[in-house]
């Protein structure tokens, strides 16, 4: 963009952490922009490029990153620069960083840049960015540079998203005994797909991610996608984000649906006598289907006409993401069967969706799944001790439940979610706050229709625990009900068959042995011989909230309880735990549970007197650990 003097001026919507990553490894980052529907010196996020030769980490491997970034990279975002961290010579770095930009964007698209090109200059001990353009066939400093506060709202002021998932089915001829050429195979399939979805008798229904609203749905034909009636309809006409700038969120994504119909039947032709081509094989060949479930995300304007999107956005989206998980199913043939399966993230720190291929033969804790995600977590910068890219935090379609965010839908009922987050302060002056990281579900008694009144408390703490670790992506297992949870004792040798079905109480220990056999989870156990003792712990609690974030329970006699943080003055010894109390038979109503006292801060011994960690009890404090995972 030109700035208001003439000077170039190049804008950046994600943060400078998140630019140069941390810590800053040596090397090139790709700088990834909207230059089409934003402008072309707006850098939106920017990958760290992995495949290099002659372990030299300024020459990358055009073919192999390409291969990756085509996959990762929704359509209508576009390479525009690259970032060169450990720069020594200024100037020529500069034209290396714009000519490497070039070059891989040639191999993503196999076409010619139209717009300028960012190069980026760090030297990796400060973060500290110098920016240079191209322009024509010269490279120009660039004297402005603008990070923007409220980068959302540029994304998406006009911005939408579109969706198409498209199955299908392709046919394959293949000499008998002979290895198939791949990149001949591919190609072969990719014509016999772009036929199809350029065909005049192809159809697509384009509909507001909303059915309930009153935005319209409309049908473009293939024949009319170049027809200047088509080009009249925007995607403004589809989209719920006009004017409204809504963020991305894991749980809400509103994107404009596009469904591809084929309607052999329409055709144009003159009837005439049917025909017959026969093509002799010259050796043994075998047929055989291909079938692949295609799922593309495209991000372009509002101001965009829906056949102009479809014809430059979705139809070649479409194919490329057909050509990369055919190659993909050719190269993994000597493994078996792949099933392959696009999946769409918007993992935190970033501004922008993104798009990865699992292939679901292999379960999320097999190492080759393993593997491919921290190859990711790398290239994006992500932290390599939680789950960011798993399939189960992958992005979900649709609205959330209109009676508020802070409640999620679970079989048949509403579970409320950080009750913690209206509880008033704990009052300990000059303490130091620890607290649970993440988000969890309350769990309590009489929820869902259960009578658990009087027995079910440690069951309802280990459900409320086994949330967090859902909410936080590291399991998608449901969260076990009372009989499920005996299941599990029975099932490793604990309890007795008879325990199923019963109201026997657990205690620490057993919830220990569920979170092992249900999620891998390992768990410390703190002993405690009098509830007096308790306060001696808050150092520890601490050391646990700050390093491991999850829940605790705490059990004690008759009693267990959720523990969510504490909060400790280590100079005068004073202190308060904020206790998720399983106790409570009510409502799920949120001012009910904070006024009565069934989420808040307790102290050891209150204003009155009353110890609420009673003397004469022992207690188990269960320490569940984060798995160290991607």
């Amino acid at each position: 963009m030109e700035a208001g003097d003439g000077r170039r001026t190049v804008r950046i919507l994600c943060s400078k952490k998140a630019l140069l990553a941390s810590p800053p490894s040596v090397g090139i980052r790709w700088l990834i922009g909207s230059p089409r529907f934003i402008s072309p010196l707006t850098i939106v996020a920017s990958f760290r490029c992995l495949h290099t030769l002659h372990d030299d980490p300024f020459s990358p491997d055009f073919s192999k990153e390409a291969d990756d970034i085509r996959i990762l990279l929704v359509r209508g975002f576009d390479i525009i620069g690259a970032l060169f961290v450990g720069s020594q010579n200024r100037k020529e770095d500069a034209n290396k960083a714009i000519e490497a930009s070039h070059k891989l964007r040639a191999c993503l698209y196999d076409d010619k840049v139209s717009h300028s090109m960012v190069a980026a200059l760090s030297n990796a001990e400060s973060s500290e960015i110098q920016f240079c353009v191209s322009a024509k066939s010269a490279v120009s400093e660039v004297e402005s540079v603008l990070y923007e506060d409220n980068p959302e709202n540029i994304l998406w002021d006009k911005g939408c998203l579109l969706r198409c998932q498209m199955a299908l089915k392709l046919p394959l001829y293949a000499p008998s005994h002979e290895k198939l050429d791949c990149e001949r195979t591919v190609s072969s399939l990719a014509k016999h797909a772009i036929g199809r979805l350029r065909d005049p008798c192809t159809a697509y229904l384009v509909e507001s991610a909303d059915t309930s609203s009153d935005k319209q749905c409309s049908v473009v034909h293939g024949k009319d996608l170049d027809s200047v009636d088509a080009k009249s309809l925007l995607c403004s006409s589809f989209s719920l984000r006009k004017g409204s700038n809504i963020p991305i969120t894991r749980e809400k994504v509103d994107a404009i649906r596009v469904t591809v119909f084929s309607n052999p039947s329409r055709s144009e032709q003159k009837p005439g006598s049917p025909t017959i081509e026969y093509l002799a094989a010259t050796k043994p060949t075998r047929f055989s289907t291909i079938s692949l479930r295609l799922d593309i995300l495209c991000y372009t304007s509002q101001d965009i006409d829906i056949a102009t999107t479809i014809s430059e956005l979705v139809i070649p989206g479409l194919i490329e993401q057909l050509k990369t998980m055919a190659y993909i199913s050719f190269s993994e043939t000597s493994s078996g069967q792949t099933e392959l399966c696009p999946y769409h993230f918007h993992p935190t720190g970033f501004l922008i969706p993104l798009a990865a291929i699992y292939d679901l033969k292999y379960g999320e804790m097999e190492e080759k799944q393993g593997d491919l995600r921290k190859s990711l977590h790398l290239r994006l910068g992500l932290p390599l001790d939680r789950p960011l890219m798993r399939i189960a935090n992958a992005l979900k379609f649709g609205h959330k439940d209109k009676r508020g965010s802070n409640a999620t839908r679970d079989g048949s009922s509403l579970l409320l979610r950080n009750v913690h987050f209206e509880v008033p302060a704990s009052g300990v002056s000059g303490g130091a706050l620890s607290l649970i990281e993440g988000s969890y579900e309350y769990y309590h008694y009489l929820l869902g229709g259960v009578d658990d009144n009087g027995w079910g408390c440690a069951y309802r703490s280990l459900q409320t625990i086994i949330s967090w670790y859902r909410l936080q992506q590291y399991t998608a297992i449901d969260v076990p009900s009372h009989r499920e949870i005996q299941q599990a004792l029975v099932e490793i040798g604990d309890k007795d068959p008879s325990f199923i079905g019963s109201r026997e109480w657990i205690g620490a220990i057993e919830l220990s042995f569920v979170l092992d056999k249900l999620l891998g989870v390992s768990c410390k156990i703190i002993n405690v011989r009098s509830g007096d003792e308790l306060p001696e712990k808050c150092r520890e609690l601490s050391y646990h909230f700050q390093t491991q974030g999850t829940p605790i329970m705490i059990g004690g006699g008759v009693l267990a309880y959720t523990l969510l943080g504490v909060e400790y003055n280590d100079a005068t010894g004073e202190c308060a735990f904020l206790i998720l109390d399983p106790h409570y038979t009510g409502s799920d109503d949120l001012k009910k549970i904070i006024s009565g006292g069934w989420c808040g801060w307790k102290r050891p011994v209150d204003s009155k007197g009353r110890s609420f960690f009673l003397k004469d009890k022992f207690y188990n404090l269960l320490l569940p650990q984060r798995p160290n995972m991607v």
